[in-house]
């Protein structure tokens, strides 16, 4: 009876961990893949919101599957121009007003992206959390009416990750993310980034509002936008060059 027992638990916790025949990694893959394509080239407005003021980012964005990057600075005129580009683990920041290419080492990663609550990891995924990090299935939510996935990510062993935890909601529908939380490892939050507006774009239903709340100043916000995006386009790796990030426009 006691085996018995035991072998019903182990197919109930299978069960719960496979969610119907996905596992917890599967889960994050069909969302990452949904809002990346192979590749990707989109238009975005990023608000950052302070008590006192406002200032509004607009720029261009490039990616081939999760490996390679390009973001281009379009507005406002003084910062017109500047790029970011990653390369598999490396970064640069091509600066025009000074006539420089800087390259950011790792410790940068968990630094502000031009003065906002996203960091340089959020911009440019220089960590994976499909390869980085574990992943589990917890209870099951609702979030705006939406029944979602609760998945808790915790960073594999020496991997060159900038959180200590990350869960993340993400609806059984249409396979977005809504809502995710960021922790350091201590486990204490430091940031909530909340999706919406979900709407066709490039033929594919995904949220074009993401807002990143840091937890000790609540007050602050910074807020993209997508205003465009296409997805599997015909671009390779020679695009994501030093030389292509200087002269893109």
């Amino acid at each position: 009876m006691n085996n018995m027992k035991n072998i019903i638990l182990v197919i109930v916790l299978l069960a719960a961990n496979q969610s119907f025949g996905q596992t917890a990694r599967e889960i994050i893959q069909k969302a990452e893949d949904k809002m990346q394509g192979n590749s990707n080239k989109s238009e975005m407005k990023m608000t950052i919101v302070r008590p006192d003021w406002q200032r509004e980012v607009v720029m261009k964005a490039w990616a081939l599957g999760r490996e390679y990057s390009l973001i281009l600075i379009t507005a406002p005129a003084r910062d017109k121009g500047s790029a970011f580009l990653k390369r598999k683990k490396e970064m640069w920041n091509w600066q025009p007003s000074i006539d420089r290419v800087i390259k950011l080492p790792p410790s940068m990663m968990l630094q502000s992206w031009m003065g906002s609550d996203f960091t340089n990891d959020d911009l440019v995924k220089e960590s994976s959390i499909l390869n980085d990090y574990t992943h589990e299935l917890a209870a099951d939510t609702v979030i705006n009416g939406l029944a979602c996935y609760t998945l808790i990510l915790i960073p594999k062993p020496d991997a060159p990750v900038v959180w200590g935890k990350i869960i993340v909601f993400i609806d059984k529908t249409e396979f977005n993310q809504h809502l995710v939380y960021y922790y350091d490892e201590d486990n204490y939050l430091i940031n909530t980034m909340v999706l919406s507006d979900i709407k066709n774009m490039g033929g594919r239903i995904i949220p074009t509002r993401m807002e990143m709340i840091p937890a000790e100043e609540p007050q602050n916000k910074t807020i993209i936008e997508y205003l465009s995006m296409e997805f599997d386009l015909n671009f390779d790796e020679k695009f994501f060059s030093l030389q292509n990030m200087k002269r893109i426009r």
